[in-house]
């Protein structure tokens, strides 16, 4: 094994400088969380919802949260939404410092900057109005006045029902709508006064697969005829394995994101490839795979070691030497000892760099190098 010689004083002093005159943290990103907290406190008892979460989205991304029941994704979007405040740690979506915002600007806000969609049809939607008149309260209550205005916002209703493709729902009430339907509706009312984000809270969790591809059909439009940016918070994998990134929250941080591309091979033929990266957040940590820690029975502590182009990760187990497989390791489907972070076979388990970063994302690790296509049915990534 190679030894690599410490950086000398000079190149420390290099880096620190390039450091302090870069970018901030989430300057170019329209969504910024920098170790966001959020704590409830119940009874005495104090819950952790974020404990410390990163994330970044770019302007004009449609991308999925996934996590278990508890893992803090639906709290991250009301943050976002400007339902909820974080305890600690700084969020702005657009240029909107969400922590500093006082009841008018968080008003505002809402109004104009996010449109929200519920997984419960039902709260969506005013039962006692039409579709179009559904659409055209937003622009109402953000102070549109006036018959001029009057007539452009049943213009513009009536422009988003049919580019969602429920046109013909436009003088229907709730009632009289089917469950997907009443999504598409309530995702034109989300866009009625072009919001640049729209956060939507397991949108397709009431819908049957054919009808959630339909609405989720309907994200997709509005990203890509529209430009907003659509954050999804979902456990339906047909809808996760369409974004071009998915993230995973787990115990209040992000854990791991998935990064799908549309390459050509050589004979012409389009392929869907993903790659899942292990996030380092902002403190530096790095959250190890379950299933890997679980077969190389890692309990408290691992020993590294530093090389030229990666970190070798090896379980703390007595007579074990940096350098050398452990016999302990389990074996992967090749025969070959899995990594702490997915990479490729080597010589001992190693966590090697990304070499390509996730859109939107700084400071990833390189996972899991895997390829998948959506399966049969399944929404596809556009090219």
């Amino acid at each position: 094994m190679r030894e690599v010689a410490p950086p000398s004083l000079a190149e420390l002093e290099r880096q620190a400088a390039a450091r302090r005159d870069g970018p901030a943290y989430g300057e170019d990103a329209l969504i910024s969380c920098d170790r966001l907290v959020r704590i409830f406190t119940a009874d005495g008892v104090e819950v952790q919802a974020l404990q410390g979460l990163d994330l970044l989205v770019g302007q004009g991304e449609l991308m999925a949260l996934v996590g278990a029941s508890g893992s803090g994704k639906s709290t991250l979007l009301n943050i976002l939404a400007g339902l909820d405040v974080p305890t600690a740690g700084a969020a702005s979506v657009g240029g909107y410092d969400l922590l500093a915002m006082d009841a008018g600007a968080r008003l505002r806000y809402r109004r104009e900057v996010v449109g929200f969609v519920w997984q419960q049809t039902a709260r969506n939607l005013l039962p006692y109005l039409t579709a179009a008149q559904n659409v055209v309260l937003p622009m109402q209550l953000a102070g549109r006045g006036g018959f001029r205005a009057r007539r452009q916002r049943a213009a513009r209703a009536d422009e988003l029902l049919d580019m969602l493709g429920v046109g013909y729902c436009r003088d229907r009430r709730p009632g009289q709508m089917s469950g997907g339907e009443q999504q598409r509706a309530a995702i034109a009312v989300a866009l009625a006064n072009n919001p640049r984000v729209i956060l939507a809270d397991e949108p397709t969790g009431e819908l049957d697969s054919a009808t959630g591809e339909q609405v989720f059909a309907s994200f997709r439009t509005a990203n890509e005829e529209l430009g907003t940016t659509v954050v999804v918070v979902t456990h339906d994998h047909a809808v996760a394995n369409a974004v071009r990134r998915t993230v995973a929250i787990r115990d209040g941080r992000t854990a791991s994101e998935v990064v799908r591309r549309t390459e050509v091979d050589e004979h012409g033929q389009e392929s869907v490839v993903a790659r899942e990266y292990a996030t380092v957040d902002r403190a530096g940590r790095l959250q190890l795979p379950r299933d890997y820690t679980e077969a190389l029975e890692i309990r408290s502590r691992v020993l590294l070691e530093l090389e030229p182009d990666h970190i070798g990760v090896w379980p703390d187990r007595p007579h074990s030497t940096p350098g050398t497989a452990s016999p302990a390791s389990a074996a992967g489907p090749a025969g070959a000892a899995p990594t702490a972070t997915g990479a490729a076979p080597s010589d001992g388990p190693t966590a090697d760099s990304p070499t390509d970063s996730a859109p939107g994302m700084t400071g990833s690790a390189a996972g899991p190098g895997n390829s998948a296509e959506p399966g049969p049915g399944s929404p596809q990534p556009p090219a």
